[in-house]
């Protein structure tokens, strides 16, 4: 098996293919996943990317938003077109497309600025929740259970997790809120590119985020016959932090209807700056609901 972090820094390592018509190609590899399907999170971060490789020096994202058009296959590459569409004084505009087989996986616009001063405040981080050092990781509670789900879960994700108050993997303990927190880091640390770290917390953006309807509603990730989807995805990124030092994901559900449920997302550094804000409407279907 590949080592979980190096599995991620080679998706996120895309090729130029040197093609060019009025847009930038490029091509990235696919996660193995136990289900066959693209990690939402990954293809989000490779869509990122290549817009990134292909913006003007000190232009940094600030805000992204995409759609999850069709599930991808794990088995295939995947290519990203990337089209400019506009370079300002201060702020740039790009289009990602990623595709499989000619057809459009997810479909993404993002805007990137160069560095700028300003107005500035932000929502105070919770304070009555525990440190990480004081919260168990997802893996070491998934040890000894035989499942390829609980294993991937457990050996090949290439960031620790750690759930407040527990994980949604298996059962739901204590009272169903629409509410949650994760801390989450890298396995270890990573190289001192800023936008890889960017793009790093966009994968990890999409790990969680929609547990909060799971646990309002008394499910898992492995309830039998529930089907779950990711629709879109929006991300503002607000200030630099490092993805290899732990973070705060505090993540909530205002409202689930017509088989949707919304999730939004706060995430702090240990220093109690808020570093980004994340939003996801996903698909929910059981027999009979």
């Amino acid at each position: 098996m590949t080592d979980p972090l190096d599995g991620l820094l080679a998706a996120l390592d895309l090729s130029d293919t040197g093609a060019r018509t009025n847009e930038d190609i490029f091509t990235g590899p696919s996660q193995w996943m136990p289900h066959g399907r693209v990690f939402g999170g990954q293809v989000l971060a490779q869509s990122l990317v290549a817009a990134m490789r292909t913006m003007p020096e000190g232009r940094a994202v600030h805000s992204m938003h995409g759609y999850f058009l069709r599930p991808g296959d794990v088995t295939q590459q995947i290519t990203f077109s990337v089209d400019r569409i506009h370079d300002g004084r201060s702020f740039s505009t790009r289009r990602t497309q990623a595709y499989q087989n000619g057809l459009p996986i997810l479909s993404m616009i993002a805007s990137f600025q160069a560095p700028d001063t300003g107005i500035d405040h932000q929502i105070e981080m919770p304070s009555d929740l525990p440190d990480p050092d004081d919260v168990p990781s997802d893996a070491s509670l998934l040890e000894g259970l035989d499942h390829p789900a609980s294993t991937f879960w457990r050996t090949a994700r290439p960031f620790d997790l750690r759930h407040i108050p527990s994980p949604v993997y298996l059962t739901v303990e204590g009272a169903h809120v629409a509410h949650q927190a994760v801390w989450f880091k890298t396995l270890r640390e990573l190289p001192d590119d800023p936008d890889l770290h960017r793009a790093a917390l966009a994968y990890a953006s999409d790990y969680s985020i929609l547990e909060p309807v799971l646990r309002r509603h008394g499910f898992t990730w492995s309830t039998p016959g529930l089907k779950m989807a990711s629709l879109d995805h929006a991300m503002w990124w607000h200030r630099f932090s490092r993805v290899d030092d732990w973070l705060l994901y505090v993540q909530e559900s205002p409202s689930a209807t017509g088989g949707r449920g919304l999730s939004l997302g706060r995430i702090f550094n240990r220093q109690g700056l808020l570093v980004a804000n994340v939003a996801q409407e996903g698909m929910f279907r059981l027999p009979g609901i």
